[in-house]
Formats: C-alpha cells, sequence, structure tokens
C-alpha cells in the first residue's frame, strides 16, 4: 500500500502534543461484528450470487469490467473458491486466475469490494471496515455453497479478509492462499511506530484524509490495518489443510516479514505446513502479484503454480518458470 512516511509524520506534526496518548488508547484486538449468516444450498446461492451481479449490471456507478463474477459449472461441485481482491481493485483482478480453478473442476465467486470498481475513482477512500468484514462474510456464505470442499485465494487487502475469514467463528475454510498480504506496510513507507497513529488519526477520520501518488487514502487503508490488528494473536485450530503465501522481494508495499509470520501462526495452530512462495527477481513483479499478462506464457505457468500451491504443493523460486 501508500508511502506513508511523508504523510503520517506531517500529520503526527499536527497532534504531537497527544503522542502519549495516543499510544495509551486502546486499538486492541476486538472482535468486528459480523451478522450470523444461515447456510445457503446451492441453488439459492447461485441466486444470491446473480441478483449481485445483475443489481451491478443495473447500476451505471459499477465499471462493467469490475462486476462481481461467478464461474459456475451448473452444479455443486467437489471444489469452490472465493477470490477476493486487492484496495483500488476489482474482480477483473483475477482474470487469468480464476478461469485456472474453473478449468479445474471448481465453482469460483469473486465479489465485488464496497466502494470498488465503480466510475468514481475516488469512491474506495470511504470504505469502512465493518463494510469490508460484510462483504467478505456474505462472499463466504455464497462460495460455501458452491462446493463440498471451500477455500479462499486474497491478495493484499483482500488477503487480511482472507485470513480474517479463515479465523471466523462458523466458517470452514480448508484451503488458503494469500498473495501479497498487507498485514502492515514495508517498514521503509512507514515504520512501526507510526501504525497505531495511522489507524487512530486516519482510521477513526480524527485527522482528513491524505491520499498518496499512487491513489491510496490513508483513511481506506487504516480499515484494512483494523481488520489486521484484529487476528488472533493465538489463531483457531479451525480444520484448515492448507495454507500458502506468494511475496515479491521488489514488494515495497507491504512488510514481507509480517505477510509470512501472520499465516504461519495460522498454519501452525492448524498443525500444517506453511507453503512459502517467492517469486524471482528476474520477473520485474512488484506488489501485484497477479501483474502477469506481461510474461506471456510464463504467466499461463505462475497462475498454475498458484493453484498448486493453494491446493498444498511447494512452489520455490528455483522449480519456477522465469522469464525465457
Amino acid at each position: 500500500m501508500p508511502e506513508i512516511i511523508p504523510l503520517v509524520v506531517g500529520g503526527l506534526a499536527l497532534v504531537a502534543a497527544a503522542v502519549a496518548g495516543l499510544y495509551l488508547w486502546p486499538v486492541g484486538r476486538r472482535v468486528l461484528p459480523v451478522a450470523a449468516a444461515r447456510p445457503l444450498d446451492f441453488d439459492t446461492a447461485t441466486r444470491a450470487a446473480e441478483a449481485v451481479i445483475a443489481a451491478e449490471a443495473a447500476d451505471p456507478q459499477v465499471r462493467p469490467e469490475s462486476r462481481s463474477r461467478l464461474l459456475s459449472h451448473g452444479s455443486r461441485t467437489g471444489k469452490a473458491v472465493l477470490l477476493l481482491h486487492g484496495y483500488t481493485l476489482a474482480p477483473e483482478q483475477y482474470a487469468g486466475l480464476a478461469e485456472e480453478f474453473f478449468d479445474r473442476g471448481y465453482n469460483v465467486w469473486i465479489p465485488r469490494a464496497p466502494q470498488h470498481g465503480t466510475a468514481d475513482r475516488r469512491a474506495h477512500h470511504r470504505v469502512q471496515a465493518g463494510e469490508l468484514t460484510t462483504y467478505a462474510a456474505q462472499g463466504w456464505a455464497v462460495a460455501a455453497a458452491l462446493g463440498d470442499e471451500v477455500g479462499i485465494v486474497g491478495i493484499s487487502g483482500g488477503a487480511v479478509l482472507a485470513a480474517w475469514l479463515a479465523q471466523v467463528p462458523g466458517t470452514v475454510v480448508r484451503h488458503l492462499l494469500l498473495l501479497s498480504p498487507f498485514f502492515g506496510p514495508n517498514p521503509r513507507q512507514a515504520p512501526a511506530y507510526a501504525i497505531r497513529p495511522l489507524i487512530l488519526l486516519y482510521g477513526r477520520r480524527i485527522l482528513r484524509d491524505r491520499v498518496t501518488s499512487r491513489g491510496y487514502s490513508l483513511a481506506a487503508v487504516a480499515q484494512y490495518l483494523t481488520i489486521a490488528r484484529t487476528l488472533p494473536s493465538r489463531p483457531r485450530r479451525t480444520g484448515l489443510r492448507t495454507a500458502a503465501v506468494a511475496v515479491s522481494p521488489l514488494d515495497g508495499v507491504v512488510d514481507l516479514r509480517a505477510a509470512v509470520q501472520v499465516p504461519r501462526r495460522i498454519a501452525d495452530a492448524n498443525a500444517i505446513p506453511l507453503r512459502v512462495c517467492t517469486l524471482p527477481e528476474a520477473l520485474g513483479i512488484e506488489h501485484n502479484t497477479l501483474n502477469l499478462a506481461a510474461l506471456g506464457t510464463d504467466g499461463d505457468q505462475w497462475r498454475r503454480r498458484y493453484v498448486a500451491l493453494y491446493e498444498g504443493e511447494t512452489v520455490s523460486a528455483s522449480d519456477a518458470p522465469t522469464p525465457s
């Protein structure tokens, strides 16, 4: 996510006298409320997904290419997957990977996050943590009815929601793949001591929002960080069968250490290995580890590698494709 240092420091200068208070203010691991969802059957879930897609098609504010997507084989399958896109992006981010899952027999649901994929390119600045977790829970309710064994892939902010779902009581997530997960900003962009003030001052909109050169709203980024802070320090054992993370060493957005540590704790709680794939620097891929179009056929190979990671295979730089 954003280049936070100059913006956060500028905001902190305005409240220097209150620094001590900021660090004493609680931003603990409170549980974000989620309405209990009644289990759906395949037909009801399909109708719910189709209703979402139809409503978006009728809404002139939703860009056509950014509508939610359902890839269905027409009946409940043995496997289904929920794909959660990243902050500022939309379901089209999964073009290619969604088809790869579908071709392997999965039913696939890619819901559009609130305030995303609209004609108003600044709408995502207004997103709130509560609506993000509600969106994720509703997405899971649909996906869980599409297959017998269901998992989640999330990227960046969507990976935070995926990890959150994997720990929510009542969900039975069997497979978890996190791509470039944003559990914290890269220390070169924001040091650890700036995170709490960022969440309090921008997340609670005490300070006027700032927008980075990448188009990231600090208020919106703080919503994802708020959700990340609710993840339990001691994760629950939930029946997770595979867990994997893929990161790029060129990623200047996320805290690469936290990107591995958080899912490792979840994997350890479930007594399973965490499979970690570090993309080769030669690929030139930075934060968006789904941005594979420029790699040509190598991009197709990497999508297959991501599915293999999701399913529990180990992928390393030595056996993964590199540009030819």
